[in-house]
């Protein structure tokens, strides 16, 4: 009885008393006034961020931005792009989405138990019926619908489109489709259309613009990137923003930004999710061994968006970082290069370092990104052969270990994967590494 007295209690007054909630600085809901907080008295390298802005526009960067404990510490526009001006959220946007539904819930309008079947009607989808109708809204928010994500084009919700491929919570893949049915879910349960529901439970609440259009099949959100950083300024206190609570279910928030399912962890409620120790892509099936972003903080969680739009929130270090532009290189997935990239040039500006010693893998392949070549440090003497595989697991290189540097300059730009084995031709260890030529 103890116990759940205990944990009641913990509930109460963590939905009352959010971590960092007094120290926090929250920007008025109206007007552009927003306090900042000096770069040089934080003790950041001027140096480093000049590179890091020359990185950005490199990069076809648009609007870049960083809140320290809520007060602005950097702030920069590219090109003809403004403080005011609108850009795309793309897949960034899905974090909104999960936000909504939590709030949903708690307004009684819902429950993430609940079959998609109960708003959307029966034969949504072209899966057989008894397979449907064991689709619910957590399946849609956690990516584990079990519907084909490899159909012609995975943004359209056609029931037609929709083909069941495995039971769902069965297999996690990142289908398009299956999300964007939610917002069609949060309509019909709550009779307001996503922008009136939007514009009451966030935009009015944190001063917050912009708006949801359809676009082909797609619900995008556009808005400024301040809007962006207030989004992630409340997702930092925890669905607070300053002293009101948007969302007090603090079990629903936990769950949306933890490991959600036990089959991609580093996915939580259409959050990206980094120090889990392995991922899983879009489009791809295959594991890789390693944490989201290394070069980022642990407890880093992720809107990521198509062209690499990105939303970062950092609670260690109550950090909110925020990136809008055009794509930075060739990928076209919501986790790029670009990530790595940018975190290590982060790390320098603030004068940080993520990587401890108990966080170092006993093998580690440089330089990370390469043009020409890696090399894998501390082979131990088991290593007999390695072998280079694309994210959808496909070998491209297969050899003996009898070699410090392969080269990797035949290879397009992306995110590889290096697995080495033993003698016996067991996979002993995997590591992963991006080819990033200009």
């Amino acid at each position: 009885m103890k116990k759940y007295l205990f944990a009641l209690l913990l509930l109460f007054s963590t939905a009352i008393f959010p971590v960092n909630s007094q120290s926090l600085y929250f920007p008025p809901l109206t007007g552009t006034n927003w306090d900042t907080v000096s770069f040089s008295a934080q003790g950041w390298n001027s140096i480093a961020r000049d590179t890091l802005y020359q990185f950005l526009e490199q990069k076809h960067t648009k609007a870049f931005l960083i809140l320290k404990d809520g007060k602005i510490i950097m702030e920069k526009y590219f090109g003809a792009f403004e403080r005011d001006s609108i850009w795309y959220w793309a897949s960034a946007a899905k974090t909104l989405t999960a936000f909504l539904v939590g709030k949903a819930q708690e307004d009684g309008y819902l429950s993430i138990s609940d079959t998609t079947s109960k708003y959307l009607g029966a034969h949504w989808t072209a899966a057989p019926l008894l397979k449907e109708n064991k689709i619910t809204i957590r399946h849609q928010l956690t990516m584990t619908t079990g519907l084909d994500d490899g159909v012609q084009d995975d943004h359209c919700t056609l029931d037609t489109c929709l083909q069941y491929l495995a039971d769902a919570g069965s297999r996690w893949a990142y289908h398009n489709a299956a999300y964007t049915l939610l917002s069609n879910v949060l309509e019909v349960a709550t009779n307001k259309t996503l922008n009136l529901y939007t514009l009451q439970n966030l935009n009015v609440k944190t001063g917050m613009s912009g708006l949801w259009f359809k676009v082909n099949y797609d619900q995008t959100f556009y808005s400024t990137a301040r809007t962006m950083a207030r989004f992630g300024l409340l997702i930092l206190n925890k669905g607070v923003w300053n002293t009101d609570t948007l969302l007090h279910d603090q079990n629903y928030f936990q769950q949306m930004t933890q490991t959600s399912q036990n089959i991609n962890n580093s996915y939580g409620y259409l959050w990206w999710l980094n120090g889990k120790g392995s991922y899983m892509l879009p489009q791809s099936q295959f594991e890789f061994f390693t944490d989201l972003i290394p070069p980022a903080p642990d407890d880093l969680i992720a809107a990521l968006g198509k062209n690499d739009q990105k939303l970062y929130v950092v609670p260690s270090q109550k950090l909110v970082v925020v990136r809008m532009g055009d794509a930075s290189g060739s990928s076209l997935y919501a986790l790029s290069s670009f990530d790595s990239e940018l975190w290590t040039r982060l790390n320098a500006v603030m004068n940080t370092s993520t990587v401890e010693e108990n966080q170092i893998s006993k093998i580690a392949v440089f330089p990370n990104p390469s043009s020409d070549y890696i090399e894998i440090k501390d082979i131990d003497f088991r290593v007999r052969s390695f072998a280079i595989m694309d994210i959808t697991g496909r070998v491209l290189r297969n050899d003996l270990c009898n070699q410090s540097k392969i080269a990797v300059n035949e290879l397009d730009n992306g995110i590889y994967v290096v697995l080495l084995y033993n003698k016996e031709g067991e996979k002993i260890y995997t590591a992963k590494c991006t080819v990033l030529r200009k």
